[in-house]
């Protein structure tokens, strides 16, 4: 991944100042890289354009003679991470330095639009000798930019760590080896859910963004190779996912009168609510760097996680007022782990990742709807080993993932019993050119 960033040169004797000097060039240089995948699924999943981004397998669907509809297996070649990045470079502004960066790739923003470019990254940066502050569309606060799985597969670890890019305005002051950073965040990419589907609707209408907090001890010494980098965040999120409630006070009917048929609509009343649900996440990631080996893991405890592509969500808690329908809302919590091994080789770069969520449930019983992603899901596990040949500017990746889900019977308070396991193992082989 590339940030922008402001190169300054070094020497060891003082240089006097040409006698002309040319003014600094300003600009924007690009880069990317061009990428297909081909991979093959033994069965059905939960995906994203055409099945490009894997969630976890889907659930065994029984035909009339008990057979698993799910159980076919999928092939398919795409080039649509196809990327290209843009460094803009600038004058100093306010007394700090400033920098611009846009990225994006042939995604596409919905299945319908897929192979269409879509937006990454846009921000824009000033920084100054202990403070940056960014402004833009970039990589959610949870997801931490020096410590994810480095997989082949475009989730990066999804659903077993938050991932998602978001419009957000972070200051990040820096101690030292020590920053302290703090972000308001909205959605685009990846989105709440609630009674209409998925949108960024029901984050708008709470006005207050999302807010989350980090901290990060990075303790680097390039010379001889290593790194220890730990960090923490909390975030909150509060959605408001109604702004009326519906009640009908008189039921539709129908009547045959002088032998015709009439019917009679029913009388319904809309009402006014505010009603929202609040929701704490928080992670904790880790990162230890050798000359030889790298070893990375983070965990995360949260409700509601929807948004950051975790299983998870929220539910209506109960009716608290009958006569307007107005309602109350209950997280359902979600905790995650996840590991990862790699070498460091310039050449064959060898690695496995490996993962596990538990769908906690609510802490309370509930009588409503569930807005959730894997709502009759108990856990996912994966392991997902993967090896790598870079050529110069060429590189292919291979990845081996097997990603288990637990379906079962979704109880009152959200939690998952008599849950069975269904796998899937995906064979990806990528190839990227870098430019």
């Amino acid at each position: 991944m590339m940030i922008c960033h402001v190169a300054v040169a070094q020497t060891k004797e003082p240089v006097a100042a040409p006698a002309d000097p040319k003014p600094p060039v300003f600009g924007i240089n690009f880069s990317g890289f061009v990428n297909t995948d081909m991979f093959y699924d033994s069965r059905q999943t939960v995906m994203a354009r055409d099945g490009d981004w894997l969630f976890y397998p889907d659930m065994v669907k029984p035909d009339a003679n008990g057979k698993d509809i799910n159980a076919k297996g999928t092939f398919d070649i795409l080039s649509i991470l196809t990327r290209l990045t843009g460094n803009i470079t600038g004058p100093d502004i306010l007394k700090a330095k400033t920098c611009g960066y846009i990225e994006g790739e042939f995604y596409g923003n919905a299945p319908a639009s897929i192979n269409s470019f879509r937006l990454r990254h846009a921000y824009v940066k000033l920084n100054w000798t202990h403070t940056e502050l960014l402004i833009g569309q970039y990589w959610h606060p949870l997801f931490a930019t020096g410590c994810f799985p480095e997989t082949i597969s475009l989730n990066t670890g999804a659903p077993f760590l938050a991932f998602g890019r978001s419009p957000q305005i972070r200051v990040t002051q820096h101690f030292a080896n020590l920053k302290m950073s703090l972000a308001a965040v909205t959605q685009l990419d990846a989105t709440s859910t609630g009674p209409d589907g998925a949108s960024t609707k029901y984050l708008r209408q709470s006005v207050l963004p999302e807010m989350n907090f980090q901290v990060q001890y990075d303790l680097k010494n390039e010379g001889n190779k290593t790194e220890f980098l730990v960090g923490a965040s909390i975030d909150f999120l509060m959605l408001t996912p109604l702004l009326n409630t519906t009640v009908v006070k008189k039921a539709a009917y129908d009547t045959v009168i002088n032998n015709i048929p009439k019917h009679t609509d029913a009388v319904v009343a809309s009402y006014q609510t505010n009603a929202t649900i609040k929701s704490l996440t928080s992670n904790f990631f880790v990162k230890m760097q050798f000359p030889s080996v790298t070893i990375k893991a983070g965990a995360l405890y949260g409700g509601n996680c929807y948004g950051l592509n975790l299983i998870g969500g929220y539910a209506v808690k109960s009716v608290t007022d009958p006569a307007t329908g107005a309602v109350d809302y209950t997280n359902i919590h979600t905790a995650a782990v996840w590991a990862e091994f790699k070498t460091n080789g310039k050449k064959w770069v060898p690695g496995i990742m490996g993962g596990f969520s538990k769908n906690l449930g609510a802490s309370t019983d509930f009588t409503g709807p569930i807005y959730s992603r894997g709502a009759n899901i108990d856990y996912l596990y994966r392991v997902a080993p993967r090896l790598s040949l870079t050529i110069k500017k060429l590189k292919f990746s291979t990845e081996f993932d097997y990603t288990v889900a637990a379906y079962g019977t979704t109880l009152k308070n959200g939690t998952v019993s008599n849950s069975k396991e269904t796998g899937n193992f995906r064979v990806l082989f990528a190839t990227n050119y870098y430019f």
